[in-house]
């Protein structure tokens, strides 16, 4: 099999769109067709003090999808307690973010050359890692296309259009997005689809209903993966 070496940033139009769940899925998918997969979360606010250290389980998701041999510490290479707002959480454990160190965590996993690899941000587009910095100009400076996911509840157009014009104005590709439910019953669901696909340049991924939970967070990546196509993105 020819090997891809894909590697794409996943943003949300907000935080608790289910970028995780999504990622997941999509390396999911990959690995089902054959491909190796990698991952890294650099920044993780909101971790669990273990017997092992501090654990995300966003992170240990993504681990849990990864073919390469990855450790816990380059999936997710800092991780903060407190669940907030990275750079507030990176202070009140007395650190400091900055684009230039993240992207050597980056760097450490796209060099594993994983057919797909995929690094996740924190939050939606702009959240801040310091007072001159966000987590923008991480993917700005891999220059990595954007793999979007929409949070499928009322205000979602307009997430998704202002999350779209800020990444075309940061000079990066959409590769492609996703619709994620996330409010159940949503009104008017197929016309805020049709709107989105209208107005979005770059191809839908997929349509995940909103699924019922399942067993473990590896089921329901699966359940995921049965509604993504990554044909668009060279992935088939």
């Amino acid at each position: 099999m020819q090997s891809l070496k894909k590697r794409f940033f996943i943003t949300g139009t907000d935080t608790g769109v289910g970028k995780t769940f999504v990622a997941v899925g999509l390396l999911a998918k990959a690995h089902k067709l054959g491909y190796s997969t990698a991952a890294i979360k650099p920044v993780a606010a909101g971790c669990e003090l273990t017997a092992q250290g501090l654990r995300n389980d966003d992170a240990l998701q993504l681990l849990e999808q990864c073919s390469k041999p990855l450790l816990y510490e380059q999936v997710n290479p800092m991780a903060l307690p407190a669940p907030m707002a990275p750079h507030i959480a990176a202070a009140e454990v007395g650190l400091k973010l900055d684009v230039k160190r993240l992207s050597g965590y980056c760097w450490g996993v796209l060099l594993q050359n994983a057919d797909l690899t995929l690094v996740e941000g924190a939050g939606g587009w702009r959240v801040p890692l310091n007072s001159q910095e966000t987590l923008a100009h991480l993917p700005v400076l891999l220059e990595l296309p954007i793999i979007l996911v929409v949070g499928m509840r009322l205000g979602c157009i307009n997430h998704a259009l202002l999350t779209a014009e800020a990444i075309a104005q940061d000079g990066l590709k959409l590769a492609g997005w996703v619709a994620n439910s996330i409010a159940g019953d949503m009104l008017a669901y197929d016309d805020n689809i049709a709107t989105l696909v209208r107005l979005l340049q770059a191809p839908l991924l997929g349509q995940i209903p909103l699924l019922k939970p399942q067993s473990s967070a590896y089921a329901r990546s699966h359940q995921c993966a049965a509604h993504l196509d990554l044909s668009c993105l060279g992935i088939n």
